[in-house]
């Protein structure tokens, strides 16, 4: 044990001694109690607590409780936590025999197990003789990692929302024609630089600097499937789709069913409610039928300008089509003679067994750089990898 560890022991054994074991295990309970409920509450804070009671007129209630509160409570939320802790080791003001000198603060109701281990505080319990590993920790994160999002409940899909956030920040780059200042030696000198450095030494240019290439976002298009089919994987894709809109610049959002609509403005900023919301009023065909081709034939001729050349395009559908499957092929012909590099996210193509053998896969997997599984935040951030190596 350190030296500050055994000072520590020792204020704990002369506290003790001073107010009585009693006292002590009650003010254990108090701290743990405060401590389940997640207030930062360690030796020190009991320490402290002792010497408050000390300080006090400990046959007062009320003298006692406001004492403990003062060096127990950190913040504005430890107060209603410290009221239930109180209330749960002390009582709500039942009356102990006289002679002990806490009696106004009443008796215990329940115990508090605490969570953090302080010396003597919790129950011991027997070492097996063949103890049995098991882990230090879990997390939703990781348990969400690989599951499906038509398996999700309400609360998973909040907390799965940071993570799908995180993922959007990452999108496609170019370089573009601007250049900055650079430290190692490229083939660009920083004539200014240099001139403005040779100031300094009579106008010898003695340092040299240089200037490379920049980069810049590539646009990048998200199309996403809302027909009936992919109503189990939509409400996600869509979480998908407005965080891409609102952490990164020249990013173009549609959706689709029987016909495309663009909804790049209303999954403008940050709210993510109202915009989902404003979204699912622009769009009339949610949880319709499929037209995958009309669709993108509207994208080619309508949107092909605010598109432009050298997009990353997503489409994001699990490719069954109930329109012409040559109308298809030859949109996405059209759609990939234009694009940087054209991805497809299917959520079937989770499964181990999946082939393109539906009309729609058959007509758009020619023409497409990637085929990924859409159904889950691994396929997501796999997609997120191939984007910032584009």
């Amino acid at each position: 044990m350190s030296e500050r560890g055994n000072s520590a022991a020792a204020e704990l054994g002369a506290a003790a001694a001073e107010l009585g074991d009693a006292v002590v295990d009650r003010l254990a309970a108090l701290t743990a109690g405060l401590r389940a409920q997640g207030s930062r509450v360690g030796i020190g804070e009991l320490l402290n607590a002792h010497r408050a009671l000390a300080a006090v007129d400990c046959a007062s209630r009320e003298d006692a409780r406001l004492a403990l509160r003062a060096v127990l409570c950190s913040d504005h939320a430890d107060l209603e936590r410290f009221d239930r802790a109180f209330v749960a080791v002390f009582g709500e003001g039942a009356i102990v025999p006289s002679e002990d000198p806490l009696a106004s603060l009443g008796g215990i109701e329940r115990e508090a197990l605490p969570h953090a281990g302080i010396p003597g505080s919790g129950p011991r319990t027997e070492v097996p003789e063949d103890p049995v590993g098991v882990p230090a920790a879990w997390s939703d994160v990781e348990l969400l990692h690989h599951k499906d999002f038509a398996q999700y409940t309400d609360a998973e899909m909040a907390l799965a929302r940071e993570l799908i956030a995180r993922l959007a920040r990452r999108g496609p780059t170019r370089f573009s024609r601007r250049t900055r200042p650079v430290r190692r030696r490229s083939h660009t000198p920083d004539v200014r630089r240099v001139v403005r450095a040779s100031m300094r030494t009579g106008g010898e240019p003695i340092d040299r600097h240089w200037r490379g290439p920049s980069r810049r976002p590539r646009p990048l298009v998200l199309v996403c499937d809302v027909s009936g089919s992919m109503t189990p994987y939509s409400r996600m894709l869509l979480q998908y789709v407005h965080a891409s809109v609102a952490a990164r610049r020249r990013v173009e959002a549609f959706a689709f069913g029987t016909r495309l609509t663009r909804i790049t403005n209303e999954l403008s900023g940050r709210d993510h409610d109202r915009a989902l919301e404003r979204a699912a009023t622009a769009v009339t065909d949610f949880a319709g039928g499929t037209r995958i081709g009309a669709a993108l034939a509207e994208l080619n001729r309508v949107h092909g300008r605010r598109v432009g050349r050298g997009a990353v395009i997503v489409i994001l559908s699990d490719g069954w089509d109930r329109g012409d499957p040559e109308v298809l092929e030859i949109e996405m012909a059209r759609l990939r003679r234009s694009a940087h590099r054209l991805v497809w996210l299917n959520p079937l193509a989770a499964h181990p067994e999946f082939e393109p053998l539906t009309r729609g896969m058959r007509a758009a997997v020619p023409h497409t750089d990637e085929l990924l599984a859409g159904n889950s935040l691994a396929s997501l951030e796999q997609l997120a990898v191939i984007l910032e190596e584009i």
